[in-house]
C-alpha cells in the first residue's frame, strides 16, 4: 500500500484552506502565472499549467482571470515577479513538514515561515531534511456514497492509477503525476466529482500524535496555511489523532 495523504483529506473536510475564496483565487493565480512562466502558455504542452487551470475552473474562477494570469506568466502582460521557495522543518513530536511558498519578497517569506514554526513548537530544518520522506502523487478523494469500491477500482486502475485506499467515508486514489489528468478524466466521465483532485506530496510513513501535541501540530499547520505567500503545506502527521482530539 502507498502512503496516504491524511492532511489533504481532513484539510478539505475542515475547510482550513478553503475558508476564504479570495485567498484561493490568489494562490491559483500565482500557480498559473508561475506555471506559464516556466513551461509556456499552452496548457496542452504544459501539464503543470493544465492542472492549475483545472483547479481554477473547479473553484469557478472567471476565464478572464485565468487568461490574464497566463499572460503575466508569459510576459504578454506586465506583472509581479514571483519566486518559488520550499521550506522543510519539524513540528511537535518530530512531525515532518514541507511548506511551498510563492512570493515577491523572499525576506518576508523566510521571516514569516520561521516565525510560524518557532511560535508553534516547531523548527525549520535544512534542505532535504524531510523531503526524502515524501513523493509527488496525484490524489483524488471520492465520497463512498458516490460509487462502490469494485466499480471505482475498475475505473481508476484501467485509467492508470497506482492505488486505492479506504479512508473512512472516502476512497483515496493515488496516481503517478503524469497519469493524474487521465484518471481524473475517467472518474469525471463516470459522473463522479471528487471532493479533492490535486497533485500533492504523499509521505511514506506517518507520525501519530495525541492530546496536546496533536492540537499543537494542528495549530502549526493552520498558521502555515494562512500565510499570504503559502501555496501548499504537507506533513506526515497522522490525522486520525486529530479526529479524536479536535474532530
Amino acid at each position: 500500500m502507498s502512503g496516504h495523504s491524511k492532511w489533504a483529506t481532513i484539510k478539505h473536510k475542515k475547510g482550513a484552506l478553503d475558508a476564504k475564496r479570495g485567498k484561493i483565487f490568489t494562490r491559483l493565480i500565482k500557480e498559473i502565472t508561475i506555471a506559464a512562466k516556466n513551461g509556456g502558455g499552452d496548457p496542452d504542452g504544459n501539464p503543470r499549467l493544465r492542472t492549475a487551470i483545472l483547479a481554477a475552473k473547479a473553484e469557478n474562477m472567471p476565464q478572464d482571470n485565468i487568461k490574464r494570469a497566463i499572460q503575466r506568466g508569459t510576459g504578454e502582460l506586465e506583472g509581479v515577479s514571483y519566486e518559488e521557495i520550499t521550506f522543510e522543518g519539524y513540528g511537535p513530536g518530530g512531525v515532518a513538514v514541507i511548506v511551498e511558498v510563492t512570493t515577491d519578497n523572499r525576506n518576508r517569506a523566510v521571516s514569516e515561515v520561521r516565525h510560524a514554526f518557532s511560535k508553534n513548537n516547531g523548527n525549520l530544518g535544512e534542505s532535504n531534511s524531510v523531503s526524502w520522506m515524501f513523493s509527488k502523487k496525484g490524489l483524488l478523494v471520492v465520497p463512498k456514497s458516490a460509487i462502490d469500491e469494485e466499480k471505482l477500482t475498475e475505473i481508476v486502475l484501467e485509467s492508470g492509477a497506482d492505488d486505492l485506499n479506504d479512508e473512512g467515508d472516502h476512497w483515496e486514489v493515488l496516481t503517478d503525476p503524469k497519469a493524474f489528468d487521465g484518471v481524473l478524466a475517467a472518474v469525471k466521465a463516470a459522473g463522479i466529482t471528487p471532493d479533492v483532485a490535486e497533485v500533492t506530496m504523499v509521505a511514506s510513513t506517518y507520525t501519530k500524535l495525541e492530546g496536546a501535541q496533536a492540537n499543537a501540530m494542528m495549530r502549526l499547520l493552520e498558521v502555515l496555511e494562512d500565510l499570504d505567500d503559502t501555496q501548499n503545506v504537507y506533513s506526515n502527521f497522522d490525522m486520525d489523532a486529530v479526529e479524536e482530539v479536535a474532530g
